[in-house]
């Protein structure tokens, strides 16, 4: 059986239109995520062979196979449920829709909304090659940061959750905007789905001891 399975998408083709064309949602998700996902299980497959054949000459590409594969299923399934239709989705995050903590948390991250967009903005429009803009919840600070990642797995703080994440691949908007990645960001912000971005966070700060950088302090023994 396989170890890892594509997510049925939550909304179906055209649920994302204007801002992504159906047929790009179709390919996306069944063929590229669906890649991702078949490669991440086959490299297990191809580790478990150089474990048994003890053919340690092959560990380091593998490894990093299975990081890139694997890191694309996590982040494509992450993307999936960040985004909702354009009449259920965009704006910025309002504690009257019931995602104050998300909002407040921007707020006390990066100064406003405001300079948390055009932060993740410029980070997915600007990743050299293929990449993607992140939000991610940082265990160690408690605060939100904003990562550019290099193809799946670069540029990351080891231990960070992933909130809220922009596809900056070519196959996720060539189709549709062409060479114009910046205005396929732009409009990337019509479809946020902020209920699950703010569900993402409670969880990622719910998780204590994510990070074990120092021992814990042994119980205290009770007197004799």
């Amino acid at each position: 059986m396989p170890v890892y399975t594509l997510p049925e998408l939550p909304y179906d083709y055209s649920a994302l239109a204007p801002v992504i064309s159906p047929e790009i949602i179709e390919l996306h998700h069944d063929k590229h995520h669906a890649a991702y996902v078949k490669g991440a299980n086959d490299t297990l497959e191809q580790l478990a062979e150089a474990r048994a054949e003890e053919q340690w000459a092959s560990l380091g590409g593998l490894e990093k196979n299975l990081a890139f594969h694997l890191s694309g299923h996590i982040l494509h399934s992450v993307y999936w449920q960040n985004m909702t239709g354009p009449n259920d989705g965009g704006g910025e995050p309002l504690a009257a829709d019931g995602v104050g903590e998300l909002a407040e948390a921007i707020r006390e991250s990066f100064g406003s909304f405001a300079a948390f967009r055009a932060q993740l903005s410029k980070a997915a429009a600007t990743t050299q090659g293929s990449g993607w803009g992140v939000l991610a919840h940082e265990p160690l600070s408690g605060r939100l940061i904003v990562e550019q990642v290099y193809d799946h797995q670069g540029n990351v703080g080891q231990g960070a959750t992933p909130l809220l994440v922009f596809d900056a691949w070519e196959h996720a908007f060539y189709l549709q905007y062409r060479n114009q990645k910046a205005d396929f960001v732009e409009a990337m912000w019509q479809v946020v789905n902020w209920q699950d971005v703010g569900r993402r966070l409670a969880a990622a700060r719910s998780r204590t001891d994510v990070l074990l950088l120092a021992p814990r302090p042994a119980p205290e023994r009770p007197a004799p």
